[in-house]
């Protein structure tokens, strides 16, 4: 008896990862091999990337906040550490905003520490 092979899900299955390769240079989008290894690896810079994100814009935000503090004649830990002193609990993201979009609000905060 001959033996039996699912063509049409094994079949599926490569159409739907050769989908999700639509747009990738050369071979990595129409060669069944080459697509898995580059769609399995792309998971994995994509799990990696997700954490680098929150590391990238912490730094960014800290940047920010350095800048707008050294024009108020603070250094951003001054800042921080009078900011905990005083006990002002104010996230690093939402400081940012203010030192950027709001200036005359960052001002204030900073007044109020100094």
């Amino acid at each position: 008896m001959p033996r039996s092979v699912n063509h049409v899900a094994s079949r599926a299955k490569r159409k739907k990862i050769l989908g999700l390769t639509r747009g990738y240079y050369g071979a990595r989008k129409n060669v069944w091999t080459v697509a898995k290894n580059t769609w399995e690896k792309g998971l994995t810079y994509a799990f990696r990337d997700r954490r680098n994100k929150k590391r990238n814009f912490r730094a960014l935000w800290i940047q920010r906040i350095n800048a707008a503090a050294r024009l108020e004649g603070m250094s951003y830990s001054q800042l921080m550490g009078a900011l905990h002193k005083a006990g002002i609990e104010i996230n690093r993201k939402v400081l940012a905003d203010l030192a950027i979009n709001h200036a005359d609000a960052f001002k204030a905060i900073v007044n109020k520490v100094k």
